[in-house]
């Protein structure tokens, strides 16, 4: 029984492997249709999503499983007080796989260290969101042809974004990728994230406060949405939220082939008149997501057949 708590608890190799996995969904999404069936999924979502939690129920369901589960704190006995692992342990006798959101960083790391069921952190705070690692792993590697030798700009805020801590953490593992970090000075990446994974792996990258400046080098451009719930007052959150805004007029200045991805949801930092050029992709990464999941659920449910 194996827990997923980080991107990095997987190697590169297995990584790939849920990749090629995945990419046999994206070719053929009735494939191992049934490979799931008599197990059962466990969401525990102690605080709101919508593409997290429905693409785990949409992957299980795929494969011909089953799920039960919770969608906010309020609705568990979480609100009676109970531990989280004391609902693990729970849970464990009524599913055979659990996947867990959290707002506090560590607490599906706990659940898994009392369960008896494989546990797949689906977002703890501002820490990690492994899934939705995975998600824009596939994203890239299937639009693009390739992880390696890319120029990846991260947009919005990189201070908070669980999604884009655990993107650089993933593809710094990679050969020939650069980061240019765009973004207001108080929403800069983490010190520790600079010096323990940048600095000390000798990456290349810059960081800037000009979206427009940096568009014609990108092969991808990772926006993100200003969290108004990991801010500590509201003052900062207005006056910050529309810092940087993708619309139309910028597209102009990127290159042909440049992605545009979002981990979703948005809120207004990518305009409308975006989503119908071709180099738009989140709303299809929305969807890769799902295939992923499922290629995560078979691996750790071990229920892979001979393809």
């Amino acid at each position: 029984m194996r827990p997923l708590m980080n991107a990095l608890d997987l190697t590169v190799d297995e990584i790939n492997e849920l990749i090629d996995l995945a990419e046999k969904f994206i070719q053929e999404p009735t494939r191992f249709s049934e490979v799931c069936r008599g197990k059962k999924l466990a969401t525990c979502f102690y605080e709101p999503s919508t593409r997290t939690r429905l693409s785990f129920e949409s992957a299980m369901m795929n494969l011909g499983g089953q799920v039960l589960g919770f969608s906010s704190a309020d609705s568990s006995s979480a609100a009676k007080g109970e531990s989280v692992s004391d609902t693990i342990r729970v849970i464990s006798s009524y599913a055979d796989i659990c996947a867990m959101r959290h707002p506090k960083e560590g607490a599906p790391l706990v659940a898994s260290l009392h369960s008896q069921i494989p546990v797949i952190n689906a977002g703890d705070g501002g820490h990690n969101h492994p899934t939705q690692t995975l998600t824009d792993l596939l994203t890239i590697k299937n639009l693009k042809g390739r992880l390696d030798h890319l120029t990846i700009g991260l947009c919005g805020d990189l201070k908070f974004g669980r999604t884009v801590h655990s993107l650089i953490g993933a593809m710094v593992r990679y050969p020939g990728v650069r980061f240019v970090m765009i973004s207001p000075d108080e929403l800069r990446i983490p010190d520790y994230l600079r010096k323990d994974t940048l600095d000390a792996g000798g990456i290349e990258y810059k960081e800037v406060n000009v979206l427009e400046d940096v568009l014609p080098e990108l092969d991808l451009l990772y926006m993100t949405r200003v969290q108004r719930e990991r801010f500590f007052n509201e003052e900062d959150y207005i006056r910050l939220k529309d810092s940087f805004i993708l619309d139309r007029k910028k597209m102009k200045l990127a290159p042909k082939d440049m992605l545009v991805l979002h981990p979703l949801p948005r809120v207004n930092e990518i305009a409308t008149d975006v989503d119908d050029d071709p180099r738009a992709v989140y709303f299809k990464q929305a969807q890769y997501g799902v295939y992923i999941r499922m290629a995560l659920i078979m691996t750790l449910l071990e229920v892979i057949p001979e393809c």
